[in-house]
């Protein structure tokens, strides 16, 4: 069930990319980011669940707070922007 999870945060994670990459907008580009944070946070908790541990939660907790601002900030510049 563990490796089916990663395939799946692998392919979400691709459209991501894709998505940030290739967004006609930098509004897109920004959510695609935030989209691709939150993947690799679901998958750092998944291999902490995956090796039974709670070493790794600390990083996707910091990870997470990195997201959310750098997210925010986009935001304010786009606001800020008009666009």
């Amino acid at each position: 069930m563990i490796v089916a999870a990663f395939v799946l945060l692998a392919l979400g994670g691709g459209c991501f990319l894709a998505r940030a990459i290739g967004g006609p907008s930098l509004a897109d580009r920004v959510i695609a980011v935030d989209g691709l944070v939150v993947t690799i946070v679901a998958a750092i908790v998944l291999h902490s669940i995956r090796a039974d541990t709670d070493r790794y939660l600390d990083v996707a907790l910091v990870v997470a707070f990195i997201g959310f601002v750098g997210t925010t900030a986009g935001a304010r510049f786009i606001e800020r922007r008009g666009g």
